[in-house]
């Protein structure tokens, strides 16, 4: 048996197809992203999160209803793994006024209170103190809600990150820190930006937990997580989780950042977290194929609705400048 199939052992098949189905849509919903964006309909710059689904989806299915959620740029599948609209999402990317934010965020300024989640953010880091006031906050208020914060590997070499895991442990903050390692910060591969092996090993100067993790088999991201927000929810604090993962396109759909080589790309692609999964549920979970391929349909289907709707909505217009503002 399989690492990762012993990880699943504890999952109920009714979970495992939950994820399988949430990782299957993400990942549609950016191809389609990545397409629109070639035909010249996303204005700016968007992020691909494509072979990172397991770390959103392990994640976010670890937390409860009142927990809130803050992610990175790359953060579209963030978004709907915690229960964002596709088609609102999509919008936002577009620009269009249906969008979360009515457009004037885009790709990079996904948002909706509404389910917990608190924003993604385009500025390296920037989120990871935010993240910890709101949690510092909720523990002002005794709320019990825990809050996750995804963040890169490039933000874990920003002055914010150290500043911020040493409040949050020296205080005892229920937020739990998850940075999603895919190897490269824009084009520079971590082994030329990391003085250590694992950035996991960075909360050791800070007394909290750090744990280095698979961040491609979604159960060990889903039983990290869990443990991390009990410990969390129950006052002992923070944790560090590195989910150790890939991105398969450049940084941006601007920017340079593909990897050292064409073949390292090939290698990377062994380990998608979807066929990986795939073959957990085909072959020890018992499920048949053909329930795997109506759930990848019906994934299909949802993302080309999703860039309809998008593609259908006004775009938002120079009316909207002065709605929605503080001053």
């Amino acid at each position: 048996m399989t690492d990762e199939a012993q990880h699943a052992a504890a999952v109920s098949p009714e979970q495992a197809l939950g994820w399988y189905r949430q990782m299957v849509h993400i990942r549609k919903f950016e191809e389609k992203v990545v397409e629109l964006s070639g035909r010249g309909l996303v204005s700016g710059s968007t992020h691909p999160c494509i072979a990172q689904e397991a770390v959103s989806v392990g994640c976010i299915s670890a937390l409860n209803a009142e927990d809130l959620v803050l992610a990175t740029y790359r953060g579209h599948g963030t978004f709907l793994a915690r229960g964002g609209d596709p088609k609102a999402a999509m919008a936002e990317i577009l620009c269009r006024e249906t969008g979360c934010c009515k457009g004037k965020g885009g790709s990079m300024h996904l948002c909706d209170p509404d389910i917990g989640f608190l924003g993604t953010n385009a500025i390296v880091a920037a989120h990871i103190p935010i993240a910890s006031g709101v949690a510092l906050a909720n523990q002002l208020k005794k709320t019990n809600r825990v809050t996750l914060c995804l963040f890169g590997d490039g933000a874990s070499c920003e002055g914010a990150f150290y500043e911020t895991l040493n409040m949050v442990a020296l205080w005892k903050v229920p937020v739990v820190l998850v940075c999603e390692n895919n190897g490269y910060a824009i084009s520079v591969p971590v082994k030329k930006s990391l003085s250590v092996p694992e950035i996991a090993t960075r909360a050791q100067g800070f007394d909290m937990p750090g744990i280095s993790i698979d961040g491609n088999d979604i159960a060990e991201v889903y039983e990290t997580t869990r443990r991390a927000v009990e410990r969390a929810r129950e006052g002992g604090g923070p944790t560090l989780i590195e989910c150790r993962t890939v991105r398969w396109e450049r940084h941006s759909a601007l920017s340079a950042g593909f990897y050292e080589s064409r073949e390292e790309r090939k290698r990377w692609q062994v380990v998608d977290p979807i066929p990986r999964f795939r073959t957990v549920l085909t072959g020890q979970m018992a499920v048949q194929a053909s329930v795997l391929e109506e759930i990848e349909q019906e994934a299909e289907e949802a993302a080309e609705d999703a860039a309809e709707f998008a593609i259908r909505s006004p775009l938002t217009g120079t009316a909207q400048l002065e709605q929605d503002i503080f001053a």
